[in-house]
């Protein structure tokens, strides 16, 4: 029999987030009756308050997004160097003790993403966009790019940020203005980090040997970006499988148990996508 126990995802907005179906897939999965996870709206202004008042020894783990990746680092008792590196938390695991000690699963979740498509090393490589997780996409691209990395940008304080980052995260990185990112395509990998509709424009530009698109939108799916990369037989990682990845070394962090079922997750995912 298991112990009963809570996690959660939070952020705002929250309403939208696919981790209750991919965690609670898991759960199933893996027997884990007894366990249960929730969506909570907060913002960085309550976050303090939900440390404080809800999260105690009942508790496994959270799931954390935007605006709260920053925020909750004063609120921990430890930071995994992963996590450290791009000053971002988005796994939080409670321990016996009451330990709450940070980690960053979405850049190993990048990374495993990338390597179940065939993509394990490349020697350039391209990223769309500069903001929280364009900083996650160069710390994936630490362990994988051998060479340099191009960020296209909308101003000079963006790429100045970007080559900060590189140069913290140990990765060569040139910047180029976003007016010049359909001259993007010609590396063997581009990661698109963009909100929706930002790339739109630059399907047109896909070449016709085109390497590898990795476009961590998921809804809507496909962007017409990564249609057009399909459509022109370059390999396409979504960002499903960024999501997936990610839950799956979440479940494992919050519940011990290894390795999480990541078919069953992805199938679960799929399905809420196709329901909405």
């Amino acid at each position: 029999m298991s112990t009963v126990k809570r996690a959660a995802v939070l952020g705002s907005p929250i309403a939208h987030s696919l981790s209750p179906v991919l965690h609670r897939a898991a759960y199933a999965e893996l027997g884990l009756a007894d366990w249960t996870y929730d969506r909570f709206e907060v913002d960085e202004a309550a976050l303090p308050d939900f440390f404080a008042s809800v999260l105690d020894a009942s508790w496994a783990g959270l799931s954390l997004t935007m605006p709260l990746k920053r925020a909750v680092i004063p609120l921990l008792d430890g930071v995994s160097e992963t996590a450290r590196s791009v000053e971002a938390v988005n796994t939080v695991v409670v321990s016996d003790d009451g330990r709450r000690v940070g980690d960053n699963t979405d850049i190993p979740g990048m990374v495993a993403a990338l390597r179940e498509r065939g993509v394990d090393k490349v020697e350039a490589a391209a990223v769309l966009g500069a903001g929280a997780t364009a900083s996650s996409a160069l710390a994936a691209l630490a362990r994988i790019c051998t060479g340099p990395v191009t960020a296209f940008v909308r101003s000079g304080a963006r790429a100045a940020e970007m080559r900060g980052w590189g140069e913290r995260l140990g990765v060569e990185v040139h910047t180029a203005p976003w007016e010049e990112a359909a001259h993007a395509f010609d590396v063997p990998l581009v990661i698109a980090t963009t909100p929706a509709g930002t790339t739109d424009a630059l399907a047109p530009y896909v070449p016709e040997h085109a390497g590898t698109l990795f476009d961590v939108l998921y809804d809507p799916w496909p962007t017409p970006l990564a249609a057009a990369w399909a459509e022109g037989g370059g390999r396409v990682v979504g960002g499903l499988d960024l999501l997936v990845h990610q839950a799956v070394l979440q479940v494992e962090q919050m519940t011990g148990r290894t390795p999480a079922p990541l078919a069953a997750m992805r199938t679960a995912g799929e399905d809420a996508l196709a329901a909405r």
